[in-house]
């Protein structure tokens, strides 16, 4: 085989992981499939022959590019990191069960929103080691710190994680839908009681609406339950985002938001709504596109 087309499936083969990598460090899909694709560059351009393990290789050469971006986006932030959600990977509904435990499995939109506030190689070391296992001897490397210190990075990031209590949803997709179910049929009948039945007391509602205007945010069940209200003349389109149950919302056939639930035992614990048009679009566009 042409060692140019070998070297072009063995990366296909690592770019899912490659992408979940940067996508987890960057929260951002366009600057992960920028970060893999200079991979796939320095890769041409390097060869095999130089490389010995290459998924590691791979592996390294973007979370130094993830690292870079994340130093440079921290250096020049005009965007308090909590206006914006990060982007959203969102699929269909309607899958089979092998897609459905991989989406139950991403990492969900709160603790995306908890990574944005940790040091660029706080978040580099907590990515690798604590979801792709990656040994701490590698992290060093890519980091410019001994093993130790890269240990050390991991942990900090571990306890501020575990500081900020990011919600844990359900795994169990079936029993997430049916909870938010109940929600949708609660509000479109305006029953509160309804409502704070399937709402957890704590309950944090956010709505994103863009860089023009800061985001709000609801706190409790009972100030939830009275500002929920579906559209008029609105539709639902269900989504699976960032592996939870959410919502594809419009109004008079135009897209006007995107809803987000994080359900746990049996309760929505955080519902995130997406209001900035340009986003809400894209993610119509992306779903209206994969249906034609």
């Amino acid at each position: 085989m042409d060692e140019n087309k070998w070297l072009a499936e063995r990366f296909e083969k690592e770019r899912p992981r490659l992408r979940a990598v940067a996508y987890r460090m960057l929260g951002s899909v366009d600057q992960a499939d920028d970060a893999v694709q200079d991979a796939w560059l320095r890769l041409s351009r390097t060869g095999p022959a130089q490389i010995d393990n290459l998924s590691r290789w791979l592996t390294t050469v973007v979370a130094r590019e993830c690292l870079h971006q994340l130093r440079s986006r921290r250096h020049r932030r005009e965007i308090p990191i909590d206006s914006q959600l990060p982007d959203l990977l969102v699929s269909d509904v309607d899958l089979d069960p092998e897609q459905e435990m991989m989406l139950a499995d991403a990492v969900g939109l709160a603790l995306l929103v908890v990574l944005e506030r940790l040091a660029p190689a706080e978040r580099v070391a907590f990515v690798l080691h604590d979801m792709f296992d990656l040994p701490f001897a590698d992290i060093a490397d890519i980091v410019g710190r001994t093993p130790a210190a890269a240990r050390q990075l991991a942990s900090r990031a571990r306890r501020r994680i575990s500081g900020a209590e990011v919600p844990r949803p359900d795994p169990d997709l079936a029993r997430q839908r049916r909870v938010v179910d109940a929600f949708y049929a609660a509000a479109r009948s305006a029953d509160l009681d309804g409502l704070l039945q399937v709402l957890d007391p704590d309950i944090v509602h956010r709505t994103d609406y863009g860089v023009s205007r800061p985001a709000s945010v609801i706190n409790g069940a009972a100030a939830v339950a009275e500002q929920v209200r579906i559209p008029r003349g609105g539709k639902l389109r269900p989504l699976l985002v960032n592996g939870a149950i959410g919502a594809l919302t419009t109004r008079d056939e135009q897209p006007y938001s995107v809803m987000i639930f994080t359900v746990a035992n049996d309760r929505i614990v955080r519902i995130d709504v997406i209001r900035d048009t340009s986003r809400v679009h894209r993610v119509a566009a992306e779903i209206t596109g994969r249906a034609n």
